[in-house]
């Protein structure tokens, strides 16, 4: 399997670059923009790591070109940036997903395989998430849930979106609150007291209230999770 790393930092380069061939994976290394592009253009590779900021060509830049010219190669972007704002922009440019440095290795392996599982014609990020009447658009941000010929817009604020598309990427997938500090608010520990079941009783009240089958549950010690 060969992968793809487009990443100017060397300590991180050389640590992927490490870990995934003891894995088993074929590494090509890139560590400027305009080579990732060039490399990633000739179709030899299952998957693009991607980071954002790169010499020559930002890897939103890159992602954005890639997807222009119908290249479905999927791309996972890693990046310091954590915020909400910094990994919407990651995803509505085309990235299929999107993992905050530092990260644990077991979790891109996981999302890594993740990636590789699905079937080809699937591998471009999904533009809507569907859980059973319930519709994320993640090119229009917009939020909807009903029948299809009723449908009633959500407004949602940008941390709500955040946390409700983390959930809905993978159905029925429990979230624990450490995984959605990490991957909502880019933070390993709680900057307010209990701020994720804040945001979860938020999107409940905005998502599920009215409706005689919720979708956002609790698993009580664990976390959250979202199914039909």
């Amino acid at each position: 399997m060969n992968l793809l790393i487009v990443e100017d930092d060397a300590r991180v380069a050389d640590f992927l670059l490490r870990g995934l061939r003891s894995e088993g994976y074929r590494i090509v290394h890139a560590s400027t923009g305009p080579e990732g592009l060039e490399l990633a253009r000739a179709g030899e590779f299952q998957l693009v790591l991607l980071d954002v900021m790169l010499p020559g060509m930002s890897g939103i830049e890159l992602c954005q070109i890639l997807r222009a010219e119908r290249n479905p190669v999927p791309v996972l972007m890693l990046t310091a940036m954590g915020r909400v704002e910094d990994r919407v922009s990651g995803l509505r440019c085309g990235a299929d997903d999107y993992l905050t440095k530092p990260f644990a290795f077991d979790e891109l392996l996981a999302r890594i395989e993740a990636l590789l599982r699905r079937p080809p014609q699937l591998r471009q990020r999904d533009t809507v998430l569907t859980v059973a009447d319930l519709r994320f658009d993640r090119e229009r941000m917009a939020v909807t849930r009903g029948p299809a010929d009723a449908e009633n817009r959500i407004a949602l604020t940008a941390k709500e979106l955040a946390l409700l598309e983390l959930l809905m990427s993978a159905p029925g997938r429990i979230h624990s609150r450490e995984r959605i500090l990490a991957n909502v608010w880019g933070a390993h520990e709680d900057p307010l007291t209990n701020i994720v079941d804040v945001y979860i009783r938020r999107l409940r009240s905005k998502i599920d209230e009215g409706h005689a089958k919720p979708l956002i549950k609790t698993v009580r010690g664990l976390g959250y999770t979202i199914e039909a």
